[in-house]
């Protein structure tokens, strides 16, 4: 399904997206704020490294007439976060909806990653999204209104190619995660809903920034049984990615969740240009996980679009 069309008109939201700086996060604010609503785009140090980024949204959205609004946040770190909703509610006495969106993407041998690699994408891609579940879901609870996003991988259950564990893995969790919150947090009138990209090889910087292992002389061990195979798992994806693909698939989709009725958004939506399989796995997850709720007498825990 395409989301390029204009979203059906909802009323303006105020909405905070984690991991904005770039890729699909970057995208995803400024279809929102083109969509009418007010946008927080979450970034570490928009004054530093993410500069450019932070002087691009602060330069473009007034000419564009959009409420877009640079919004320091570290998700791996609670003050950070803490700071960040509280300006939000300082500045809109609200908050409407949350993405998480905010990941790291590493790339190479799993043996190579060291312990403390591993603890780190989790930090990024798992515990952050709870730093910042723990600082807005009290306010969305509250409002007994509210969505949140979870940004996920199509890696999670479709076909995926080796050398990128770490990242895989934290990207499963997530989704488990946003499995178990969408049940407990429905009896406060708060949506969730999954979006699941595939392979975008091109419109994100995904590959370009992907982090290496510190254990150079496991990796060089690999590399002499597996040659450049390593290297070759971006182009390998982009051989099966159509040449019309577009990563702003992804924040269309989003954009489209946001302004959808409450109570009415799908659990999980696939942008996967790739087709990889995830889509009819999580499929059968979800109706499964349906019928099993059915079965122990918890449906009232199931949206109507819980599953297909």
């Amino acid at each position: 399904m395409s989301y390029s069309e204009p979203p059906p008109p909802s009323t303006p939201k105020a909405i905070v997206v984690t991991g904005a700086s770039s890729g699909f996060g970057a995208l995803t604010v400024r279809a929102l704020a083109r969509a009418g609503h007010t946008v927080y785009a979450g970034m570490r140090d928009p004054r530093g490294r993410n500069a450019p980024a932070a002087a691009d949204i602060e330069q473009k959205a007034p000419l564009h007439g959009v409420d877009l609004r640079v919004l320091e946040m570290d998700v791996t770190s609670q003050n950070s976060v803490d700071a960040a909703i509280d300006r939000v509610l300082d500045e809109q006495g609200r908050l409407d909806v949350v993405v998480h969106n905010a990941g790291h993407m590493v790339l190479g041998p799993a043996e190579a990653f060291t312990p403390q690699q591993y603890a780190d994408v989790y930090d990024v891609n798992v515990v952050g999204t709870q730093r910042v579940n723990r600082a807005a879901l009290p306010h969305l609870r509250a409002q007994n209104s509210g969505l949140v996003v979870w940004v996920g991988s199509s890696s999670s259950r479709g076909g995926c190619p080796p050398f990128l564990a770490p990242y895989f893995a934290a990207k499963a969790a997530m989704d488990a995660i946003a499995v178990s919150y969408a049940a407990e947090l429905i009896r406060f009138g708060i949506d969730t809903s999954i979006v699941v990209p595939g392979a975008f090889t091109s419109g994100t910087n995904h590959f370009a920034h992907a982090g290496s292992p510190d254990d150079s002389a496991r990796a060089t061990a690999y590399e002499a049984a597996y040659g450049d195979l390593m290297r070759e798992v971006n182009p390998r994806l982009a051989a099966l990615t159509p040449p019309d693909a577009d990563a702003g698939e992804v924040a269309a989709a989003i954009t489209h969740l946001v302004d959808l009725p409450a109570g009415g958004r799908p659990f999980r939506v696939h942008v996967d240009p790739s087709k990889d399989g995830s889509e009819v796995v999580s499929a059968v997850a979800d109706r499964i996980r349906a019928d099993f709720y059915h079965r122990i007498g918890l449906q009232e825990l199931l949206t109507p679009a819980s599953s297909l």
